[in-house]
């Protein structure tokens, strides 16, 4: 298992990240995805503790707080030393009735912080992210909070997920002028049967060094190799899109990549799956720092787990990108369409003979 930096901290996380959506059996908007008890929880960590993973992401809205409970179940079961595992949690989803029960105004974070690490049984968090867009809260007001979290001690690094690039930018302005801490990460949703994040968030994460944590590599399961072409009704049979048909997917390009993905893993023999050479597709990608794969059983965490041995070819690169590629979008051609040519006036490195 490699380790990558976290964007530009000094933070090293593993290139996998196990996700505890799965963990919790309590019912809720994400019931259909959890459904593991405290010793199934449990036994994945030790799995993915045993495959090299040393991060791992929840957050307070799953299986409503007990997700971040079994984690801290789990670890305490293993008597995980601290300091060798790397914990994020989320915090901005309803996790009451009232008006004040979500969001990220400071009252909300400051509870939901607290809560957080007594459902996990420790003193900080080493990645505490905004789990989406506020609109009803004032910017400044919630990266206040979040620098006062990290200046107390319970939170070591900042994060966001699931936001525009501009709402990026915007809060690294704001946090630059102020001194506040800056977003270390972004967690989003990236694949290669899904490559929008490519048109306006991956070049602001490259040019400002913000670290990308992928959520549904798999597109909600649909490259796990369940399905195949004329699977028409997914809400049929096995598999996370039965019960949750999400995200959305053009289908038709779905299945091209598919199929390609299918022949690369039957030509490698020895059990290698589609869902190898998708993982590993998004592994080759620069701008990620981590991928999180979740899982409810054994074999398929095992078999997640052995993306990280999968060697693609330029050929094979070739196809996938080709396959996968978004169709041109304004402002993205008129960009290369007038600023191109300046490439040639750019010289390479020079390197040491």
């Amino acid at each position: 298992m490699r380790t990558n930096r976290l964007g530009n901290t000094g933070l090293m996380v593993s290139e996998l990240c196990l996700g505890a959506m799965t963990f919790g059996t309590q019912p809720g908007r994400f019931g259909a995805i959890a459904g593991l008890d405290q010793d199934a929880s449990t036994a994945l960590v030790k799995q993915a503790f045993d495959g090299g993973i040393n991060f791992i992401d929840t957050a307070n809205v799953y299986t409503s707080g007990q997700s971040e409970e079994f984690l801290g179940g789990a670890l305490k079961a293993l008597g995980t030393k601290r300091s060798d595992v790397v914990i994020a949690t989320k915090a901005m989803g309803t996790m009451g009735p009232g008006p004040n029960d979500a969001g990220v105004s400071r009252y909300h974070l400051m509870h939901q912080i607290d809560a957080s690490l007594k459902r996990l049984g420790t003193d900080h968090v080493d990645l505490y992210q905004i789990h989406g867009w506020d609109p009803a809260t004032p910017m400044e007001e919630a990266l206040r909070a979040l620098d006062d979290m990290v200046r107390s001690g319970r939170v070591r690094y900042i994060g966001v997920s699931n936001w525009a690039a501009w709402q990026i930018m915007k809060a690294q302005g704001i946090s630059e002028r102020l001194g506040f801490e800056r977003f270390a990460s972004l967690q989003a949703y990236y694949t290669i049967a899904g490559r929008d994040l490519e048109r306006e968030i991956v070049p602001m994460l490259q040019s400002e060094g913000v670290g990308l944590m992928v959520w549904s590599p798999l597109a909600g399961g649909l490259l796990s190799g369940k399905y195949t072409r004329g699977d028409d009704d997914r809400s049929q049979g096995e598999g996370r899109r039965a019960a949750f048909d999400f995200p959305p997917v053009n289908m038709d390009r779905g299945y091209d990549l598919i199929e390609a993905m299918k022949r690369m893993a039957d030509s490698r023999g020895g059990g290698a799956s589609v869902a190898q050479i998708a993982l590993a597709w998004l592994l080759y990608q620069p701008v990620v720092s981590t991928v999180i794969i979740g899982a409810k059983r054994a074999d398929q965490l095992a078999d997640n787990l052995a993306a990280c041995e999968i060697e693609l070819s330029a050929a094979e690169m070739a196809e996938l990108d080709k396959l996968s590629a978004l169709p041109p979008e304004y402002p993205g051609w008129m960009l290369s369409f007038q600023g191109g040519y300046r490439n040639q006036f750019v010289s390479e490195p020079r390197v040491l003979k």
